[in-house]
Formats: C-alpha cells, sequence, structure tokens
C-alpha cells in the first residue's frame, strides 16, 4: 500500500506579531493566560494576567522588544525559526514534508498542522525546538497538537519529541558555538537556562517524593527512570555534556537559571545572583551559554547582553559575552533532519 508523506512540524514558543504595544500586549494575554505556564485556576489566573500583569508589564516589554526587533527581518526568534525551516525543507529526504508552528501566534500550530494535513500524511513527527521539557513549553506544546489533531477525521501515526537535553549531535551543535570564542581567555563559563517555577519541577514528581532541589541530595547528578522528565536534571545533564566535551573543571563554570518572573520562588540559582558571586570572587569576563534556547530571543540578546550586563558592571565585573544560540548554523539543521528522520 502506497502511503503518503511523513509530516513534520518544528514548533517554537512565539512572538509578538510586532513591537508595538498593541501587538505585545495581544502576545503576553495569549502567553500568561495558559494554564500551563501559570497555573492558577481559570478565573483567577484570568484575572491575575489581564487585569494586574499585562496591563503593568505590556509598555516595558514593547520596549524591550523594540530594542532587539530589526526594521527588515523582525523578531530574532521569527527570523532564525524561518531559516532554519528553509534549510531543513531544503535538505529533507523524499517521503517527508514540513512547516513551522508557534504555540503562540502566528504561524499558529493550527495553520502549520493544517498544511502538513493537506499534504495527505501517513504519520505526524513533532519536534518542539525546546533541548529540556517543561510542563509551561514542551507540555503546552504537546497539548495543543493533540488538541488540534484529536478533531480530524483521519488521524495519522503519531510521533513527539519530548525533549533532546543531552543528545550528541544537539550539544555538538553548541560546542561548535562555543569554540567560536576563545575559552581560555575567560574567567568563568556560565550555563545559564530559563528559570521555571519551583512548583512545577515538584508537581512533575510522579513519586511525591524524589525531588529535593537541592544538588548537593544528588537528585539531579544523573537521569534515572524516577526524574526522567524532571526541568531541572535535564538541564543539568546538558551541562554535565557540554563540560565533558569542553573538559571543563570544578570551578570553571556554573549553573543557573534566568528569567524569574513574579515574588513565587523558581529554581535555584538565579542567573543574576549568579554572576553577583562571580563578580565579588573577582571574575572580569564570563563567557554565557544558554542552552534552553535554540534560537536567539529576548532572553538571550537582551536579558543577557543588555539587562544582566549592565548588573554585572555595578557588581565589579567587565564582561558578560553571550555564545551565539544554534538559529540555522548547519551542524543544528544536520541535527535537525536526524531526529526526525531516524
Amino acid at each position: 500500500m502506497r502511503k503518503g508523506p511523513k509530516g513534520i512540524l518544528l514548533m517554537n514558543l512565539g512572538t509578538p506579531k510586532s513591537a508595538d504595544n498593541g501587538d505585545v500586549f495581544t502576545y503576553l494575554n495569549e502567553f500568561l493566560t495558559d494554564g500551563r505556564v501559570i497555573d492558577l485556576p481559570w478565573l483567577k489566573r484570568q484575572l491575575l494576567v489581564r487585569g494586574i500583569i499585562v496591563p503593568f508589564r505590556y509598555k516595558n516589554s514593547a520596549k524591550t522588544y523594540r530594542a532587539i526587533w530589526d526594521p527588515k527581518t523582525g523578531s530574532p526568534l521569527m527570523h532564525h525559526s524561518m531559516n532554519l525551516l528553509k534549510k531543513v525543507r531544503e535538505k529533507l529526504p523524499d517521503g517527508y514534508v514540513v512547516d513551522l508552528g508557534m504555540r503562540y501566534q502566528q504561524p499558529s500550530l493550527e495553520l502549520a498542522l493544517n498544511k502538513l494535513k493537506e499534504q495527505n500524511i501517513s504519520e505526524l513527527i513533532v519536534l518542539p525546538l525546546y533541548p529540556q521539557n517543561a510542563s509551561s513549553s514542551t507540555g503546552t506544546g504537546l497539548q495543543k497538537v493533540m488538541e488540534i489533531v484529536s478533531k480530524w477525521t483521519n488521524i495519522p501515526t503519531l510521533k513527539m519529541i519530548n525533549n533532546f537535553c543531552d543528545d550528541e549531535g544537539f550539544i555538538d551543535s553548541f560546542i561548535a558555538k562555543i569554540q567560536e570564542h576563545d575559552i581560555k581567555s575567560y574567567d568563568h563559563v556560565l550555563f545559564s537556562y530559563h528559570g521555571l517555577p519551583l512548583k512545577h519541577i515538584l508537581d512533575g514528581d510522579a513519586s511525591g517524593k524524589h525531588c529535593r532541589q537541592e544538588s548537593a541530595n544528588g537528585c539531579c547528578d544523573e537521569l534515572t527512570e524516577t526524574n526522567q522528565f524532571c526541568y531541572r536534571a535535564q538541564c543539568s545533564a546538558s551541562t554535565r555534556a557540554f563540560v565533558s566535551k569542553l573538559g571543563l573543571q570544578k570551578g570553571q563554570y556554573s549553573m543557573s537559571f534566568q528569567s524569574r518572573l513574579g515574588k513565587e520562588e523558581w529554581v535555584k540559582p538565579y542567573t543574576i545572583e549568579e554572576i553577583e558571586r562571580l563578580a565579588q570572587a573577582g571574575k572580569k569576563k564570563v563567557l554565557v551559554v544558554c542552552p534552553a534556547f535554540t534560537a536567539d530571543c529576548l532572553e538571550t540578546v537582551y536579558e543577557i547582553t543588555v539587562e544582566y550586563q549592565d548588573e554585572f558592571e555595578k557588581f565589579g565585573g567587565e564582561k558578560l559575552q553571550l555564545v551565539e544560540s544554534l538559529n540555522d548554523s548547519d551542524k543544528w539543521v544536520d541535527t535537525v533532519l536526524e531526529m526526525v528522520t531516524e
């Protein structure tokens, strides 16, 4: 029996349509009212986001988006994602089709999935472009895909890639980016991952007793059957893989978490506190790697290079050098192809 092509969905978070106040306002409302992002009861979440967080935050957020917005290419995340799609499409073997969807805003997941559906796909392979698994990123995206596909009359074979935190191709792709810098000229290497509310980590512990959140307890020192879905454990696995290949020794690197929102306790250590510690320890030049992001975005090109750079200087440091993300680098394109076609 002749089957239709295998469809590949590349999925990322999303970005405002423009850096204008209104478009950022719309984007933040959609993003922050997602129950997997802020896990409060529906009414309380709506009142908090639409009544307090977004009205007080959107203008400042729009200002930061304008600082990174390119007049020709727009959002860095969208620009790099579309370039990745183009290169993957050009190198795909026969029998595959691919499209890109964003969890929030455009191009939407529904639009991308419908394009694949129209090509009569026999199988759907979903690749969230998040190396480490979290309910508020991978989880919400996969849930949305299932909601959309569940309404189709004909549902193809469905395969979802949950994470690739220690995939060798992913690690090597980032290593290549890191090695574009002279590591020996830096006092320290900081692996800064996107933060996550502590509650999300604890809720994800199916055993109800494994997660300790303290690295001294060793619960994140290796990926096991029990913590296989733990975001912090997967971040630790990524860090260990980088450190091993780079030959870094204890004291030459550290791991932290950025982008904290609100007063709730998040996964520690916080990046802002880690750069203060490094500055006070006499570290002047720090190389910063952000392995939770496969495409440069607000959290890398602004939060690290502008906000944290300013703070680092206040603490007595000199330079936080951001390592460019994978974006549409050839090695990363080949890795994506391998993950979705192997």
